[in-house]
């Protein structure tokens, strides 16, 4: 994803394609019908959840919204360089959130119903104060380093093979809050991004 991605015009492109109004379109997300107006034309740049619920209504992913014309790829096998790095889509905006953490795909999610995650928290990292709610269900290992995982009320440091399984409507949040990086191997399913 380039820098000068339209999101107005993707999205007008798309709901255009699905035959919705943008009235019909925001009832279908949940959203105020002057928030699809504003994005369509570039005068406001949705948040991460905005977009992802709008796109709730199409139906789509992030990464399909993002990258239309990626080609659906049935291998079995990937190596580092074949995994797609996620981290733009999901931070896009966030200078600060993209120097610290680093989110890599493996394969087709959408095509398997499970997205399978390599995550990597540097130190000071944080998903954000606004805590992370999709309709999914998420379960990783952490694989090296520490990283506190708050789940609704609940928060736990948790160290090198140490795992977490949650629902993912319960609201979340991952920091690392130590001074050294931390990986995490993760899967989520229906995939989210």
């Amino acid at each position: 994803m380039t820098d000068d991605f339209d999101v107005g015009g993707r999205l007008k492109a798309l709901r255009t394609q699905y035959g919705l109004s943008q009235r019909q379109l925001a009832e279908a997300a949940g959203v105020p019908h002057g928030q699809i107006s504003m994005i369509e034309t570039n005068r406001s740049s949705p948040s991460v959840a905005s977009l992802r619920k709008i796109l709730g209504g199409f139906g789509i992913s992030m990464s399909e919204f993002f990258e239309p014309e990626s080609v659906t790829n049935a291998q079995p096998f990937f190596t580092p360089s074949e995994m797609r790095d996620l981290t733009s889509l999901l931070y896009q905006g966030d200078d600060r959130a993209q120097e610290k953490i680093t989110i890599k795909q493996v394969g087709d999610a959408k095509a398997h119903g499970l997205q399978v995650l390599h995550e990597r928290y540097e130190a000071g990292a944080d998903t954000g104060d606004a805590m992370i709610e999709h309709e999914a269900s998420e379960g990783g290992i952490v694989i090296s380093g520490e990283i506190e995982v708050t789940v609704g009320a609940e928060v736990r440091v948790l160290k090198a093979g140490d795992a977490y399984l949650f629902n993912s409507r319960e609201p979340h949040r991952f920091r690392n809050i130590s001074d050294r990086p931390a990986e995490v191997i993760s899967a989520c399913t229906p995939p989210y991004l």
